[in-house]
């Protein structure tokens, strides 16, 4: 496919923000091209969980949430795509007083934004999430509408409609260079020629530093490897585990685990990782993961490991997202940073960068978001419920 000579917009990143941003755009009326270095959805997104939620600690991230839920829910009509989702809930359990607290708290935030979350008894989670070794819980914040589905189908469906819609969707094509003049944005180099564009929106999630770098703008992202792993088929001794069974997350240890297909996938958050874009697989992963699994979930010892893999989580000092309008470059966007829970806000975070780049008011306020933050001029926001 060549590239058009003239865009509205140029998008950096094929993942599930790029793709997010690209759809809502060509929906407004927008031309937009995406670049993607690789394939669609070959950087975090497809290596995600799939986990979507709205349990969050911060306001600005129980909105994401709940507002990207709404869209999850809707997407076999708009933009049309099959996600295979389930609402079978979030459970985090809880063994620290400190977490209660915090959990409290956040059930709170959660009921204010019409998100339905309450915190269940040890009893009451081991009921609907079987698996739990309670004895050392003391409570669990759950909310049952979150879920979990299918990252790639997502950023296909999004590439999908925003074809449809007149965007151009362009993989193994590398954005090499920002071109400016006074300020502003003239054009962009890709490894397939020069495109001309007012407008660059950087989703480059674990690569956005570099792109940010093209414009003089410093983000704060640093790359940290996370691994999963899918069990083999379930057999009739978990004939118990109910089919509604929660996404299932020990928030001491980060442990966790969902249904998928007939088996299982869990995993936890080594926090011994070394930053860095290394996604060779630890060997060592699977006995870390036993070691946890023993005192949390005893009988996922017993179920066999079938495929697994790594991905990249995009960390901040403060676990938030970085997102907005550079200030000294006008008409650059960003939107990267996400810690963990970038694949679940992608739709609302697309509705965002429409409404940035059409210089419409967001349905949250995103200001404190910004790189700013970071650079002494603003204040940390920090996320506590992070997995």
């Amino acid at each position: 496919m060549s590239l058009p000579s003239q865009v509205d917009v140029v998008i950096v990143g094929g993942g599930v923000m790029g793709t997010s941003a690209a759809f809502h755009l060509a929906e407004a009326g927008v031309s937009v091209l995406l670049c993607e270095k690789n394939e669609l959805a070959s950087g975090s997104t497809s290596k995600a969980a799939g986990g979507v939620r709205a349990n969050f600690s911060d306001e600005f991230n129980v909105a994401l949430g709940a507002r990207s839920l709404e869209l999850f829910a809707n997407f076999n009509t708009r933009p049309g795509y099959e996600i295979d989702l389930h609402r079978t809930g979030y459970l985090f359990a809880l063994t620290k007083q400190s977490d209660v607290d915090l959990f409290e708290k956040s059930t709170k935030i959660h009921n204010q934004f019409n998100v339905e979350s309450k915190m269940l008894t040890p009893s009451e989670a081991l009921k609907i999430s079987p698996l739990l070794n309670t004895s050392d819980v003391l409570a669990a914040s759950f909310t049952p509408h979150d879920g979990h589905c299918t990252p790639e189908a997502v950023v296909l469906g999004y590439a999908g409609g925003a074809k449809k819609l007149g965007a151009t969707v362009i993989t193994n094509v590398e954005v090499t260079g920002i071109n400016l003049n006074a300020g502003e944005i003239t054009s962009v180099t890709t490894s397939a020629g020069v495109v001309n564009t007012s407008t660059v929106i950087n989703c480059a999630g674990a690569w956005s530093p570099k792109i940010g770098s093209m414009v003089g703008l410093d983000l704060p992202v640093t790359a940290y490897k996370r691994e999963l792993v899918i069990t083999e088929a379930l057999g009739e001794t978990f004939s118990d585990l109910p089919a509604q069974m929660p996404m299932t997350i020990d928030y001491s240890s980060s442990l966790y685990w969902h249904r998928e297909g007939k088996g299982l996938l869990m995993g936890f958050s080594d926090k011994t990782t070394e930053p860095g874009f290394d996604l060779k697989r630890d060997p060592q992963f699977l006995e870390k993961l036993g070691a946890i699994a023993i005192n949390r979930a005893p009988r996922l010892m017993d179920v066999g490991i079938g495929k697994g893999w790594a991905g990249l989580y995009e960390v901040t000092p403060d676990h938030n997202a970085i997102l907005g309008e550079f200030k000294k470059i006008s008409r650059f966007f960003y939107a990267t940073g996400f810690s963990g829970h970038g694949f679940l806000q992608g739709p609302a975070i697309g509705e965002i960068l429409r409404d940035l780049y059409l210089n419409k008011q967001p349905f949250v306020n995103i200001d404190k978001l910004s790189a700013e933050r970071f650079s002494g001029s603003g204040q940390l926001r920090p996320e506590y419920n992070i997995v």
